[in-house]
């Protein structure tokens, strides 16, 4: 057995300086800079402190990103906890120490902006204490140490603490046998195809090796460092890319990797072996509304159908077909067939897609921000579920008056409504335009406002045709 370099994740709440860390250790302490943004794009990467490496691996911080989170602390010998001085601990501080302590990891804890104004030291020893975690100098034995991750101040201490906490643990490795490691990220690149991050664990993991999890194999063509450079073989702890799998692995997959594919598969096979449980399928729901989903690696798709399965408890959702690229006229074609709706979290739509979109009315929810994404889809959902919002049936349409100007016969759903109010046009699951009262009658008299259960004629303006059957929403 010999030594290898620890492997540190760095966990924390949303804002609290989690990534300017990684930045400042990054522009610091790598001896050479990135190639083409590599790192970022594996998930990890080396630096050096005092001579010797240490790995990185960056997780996202939002919630939505728990999956990974843990996937990354899996991987990880020493975590570091960051929490903003001026905020104390907060719903994902206590996630991420969840996923700490149910890995079994060592941490240190890095208190972070202590420089401003409101910062409080004290009162995050207390909220900490308050969760089963005592510092060092509060009654405990988990280091912690002040930093300023913007200018770099106490970082040097911080990772001197690493460096002790690895001393202690010793992590080693056996350099012969079958190689293996942890998948941090996997995506399809347009121009090198199938791109996947990984940080070799065990073994000598090497270039025209088998390679395969439980989801995914193929053989390596290119083996890259964590800066881009091609390398013939790489030893734990190397952040390292792979090009070679013929399908996307899943996140925080272990992989096996031998010159002989036999024994890779032997491997696979007693890991699949070892899992106690399978993951039940879940039922089926006529009534839920089925996504078809997109995104730009395999850890965003699988962030995103977290974000899903959460909406779930309030909202009829089902994942009719996932997968990772842009949104294509392909994609249009399938959600038109099915009645789906596109969501693409960190993707584009092709020319051909936002047309078809366009004509056929297909709904497409798409945003870099993941908690956009989930605002909408509740919106979308909301406006689904009639007895959640605003709405009326329609009965009887008479004809075009003028233009786009129509008459309309129906009863309220859930009133009130009020003269002069938009509305969306909806059939079952799709959205086709909108629209707006231009008078309201109710016994042929012209009022200002109906209840529900009433029925109401209405002279509307919309852009376009309103059949019977369809619903009117109205915005709250």
């Amino acid at each position: 057995m010999l030594s290898r370099s620890p492997v540190v994740v760095v966990m924390g709440h949303v804002d609290h300086g989690k990534t300017t860390l990684l930045d400042y250790i990054r522009k610091t302490a790598v001896a050479a800079r990135e190639a083409g943004g590599i790192t970022q794009s594996i998930g990890a990467y080396e630096a050096i402190h005092g001579g010797r490496t240490i790995t990185f691996v960056d997780t996202p911080g939002h919630e939505a990103f728990a999956c990974m989170r843990t996937h990354g602390a899996r991987s990880a010998d020493i975590a570091i906890l960051v929490i903003a001085a001026d905020d104390s601990v907060k719903p994902q501080t206590k996630d991420a120490l969840a996923c700490i302590q149910s890995e079994g990891i060592p941490f240190i804890v890095a208190m972070n902006k202590t420089d401003k104004p409101g910062a409080d030291v004290e009162r995050v020893k207390q909220d900490l204490a308050q969760l089963g975690v005592f510092l060092e100098g509060y009654g405990g034995n988990v280091s912690w140490h002040s930093i300023s991750a913007k200018s770099g101040e106490g970082v040097s201490d911080l990772l001197d603490l690493v460096l002790l906490a690895a001393d202690l643990e010793q992590p080693t490795y056996e350099p012969t046998g079958i190689a293996s490691g942890i998948i941090v990220t996997a995506r399809l690149d347009k121009r090198r195809g199938i791109v996947v991050g990984a940080i070799v664990e065990n073994g000598t993991l090497k270039k025209g090796d088998y390679i395969a999890t439980e989801t995914a194999s193929g053989k390596i063509k290119i083996l890259e460092n964590f800066l881009g450079k091609g390398a013939d073989s790489l030893i734990p702890s190397a952040p390292c890319a792979i090009i070679g799998f013929e399908k996307l692995p899943m996140i925080g997959e272990e992989f096996f990797a031998a010159p002989v594919m036999p024994e890779v598969t032997k491997k696979v096979v007693a890991k699949k072996e070892e899992k106690k449980a399978a993951i039940p399928a879940g039922a089926t729901d006529e009534k839920a509304i089925p996504l078809l989903l997109k995104a730009d690696e395999a850890g965003s798709l699988e962030a995103l159908a977290g974000v899903i399965a959460k909406l779930g408890a309030k909202h009829p959702f089902s994942i009719l077909n996932s997968s990772v690229g842009d949104i294509y006229e392909t994609d249009a074609k399938t959600a038109e067939s099915s009645g789906a709706v596109i969501v693409g979290f960190r993707v584009k739509t092709d020319r051909g897609a936002e047309n078809l979109a366009h004509a056929k009315k297909i709904p497409v929810i798409s945003s870099q921000i993941i908690y956009e994404l989930e605002k909408e889809l509740e919106r979308y959902a909301a406006k689904f579920l009639v007895k959640e919002v605003r709405a009326l049936e329609v009965l009887a349409t008479f004809g075009e008056v003028k233009g786009k100007q129509r008459v309309v016969g129906g009863r309220i759903i859930l009133g009130p409504v009020k003269n002069q109010e938009a509305f969306e046009v909806w059939q079952e699951k799709r959205m086709l335009g909108t629209g707006r009262i231009l008078n309201l009658q109710s016994q042929r008299k012209d009022i200002q406002e109906a209840q529900t259960g009433e029925e109401v004629g209405m002279l509307v303006e919309c852009d376009e045709p309103i059949k019977t059957g369809n619903r009117l929403v109205f915005a709250d």
